[in-house]
């Protein structure tokens, strides 16, 4: 049964490291690349001969909790850096949620960047300057929300592979 966990866990920590960098794939469901790494270090605990580690798991679902926070308002406070009105910043929340809703390729980058856009030629149509301004803000902000769910799966994978290093001998 250790070896089905052990498994099982890895599956959960792989499909969230990849649904960290496709964060929407055409036909499938929103992959949420933390959550899943996170039930895959859960699942590991539960693994016999691995001792759970109750600070460990609390820590890492705090992570979670905040990074999926932060990857619903980076790519916003990325088009009101760059100069963006709350006109843009509510078109990237809108493009956000439209881009998911809908399974088109790529909807969730292009959704908040074109959102962004549209927000802001809604504020000043003649400034088309800004708006491609703030829309690639968006773009950076998304980049960097995904690179950050990137590292935190990637640091989730490291949990697993030192429990599983430093239990080795339990199994073999």
């Amino acid at each position: 049964m250790e070896y089905v966990l052990l498994i099982i866990s890895f599956v959960f920590i792989i499909g969230g490291l990849i649904g960290s960098l496709l964060p929407v794939l055409p036909g499938l469901p929103v992959l949420p690349g933390p959550s899943l790494s996170w039930i895959g270090l859960l699942v590991l605990y539960f693994t016999k001969g691995i001792e759970m580690n109750y600070w460990i798991l609390g820590f890492t679902l705090i992570l979670t909790i905040l990074v999926t926070i932060l990857d619903f308002v980076i790519p916003a406070q990325g088009t009101k850096r760059f100069g963006g009105s709350k006109y843009g910043v509510w078109g990237t929340n809108i493009g956000l949620v439209v881009g998911i809703i809908f399974p088109i390729p790529f909807g969730f980058i292009l959704g908040p960047f074109v959102g962004a856009f549209i927000g802001e030629l809604i504020y000043n149509s003649k400034d088309s300057k800004r708006a491609l301004k703030a829309a690639t803000g968006s773009f950076i902000g998304f980049l960097a929300s995904t690179f950050m769910k990137f590292v935190i799966c990637m640091a989730f994978l490291g949990f697993y592979i030192k429990e599983i290093i430093v239990n080795w001998n339990i199994w073999f």
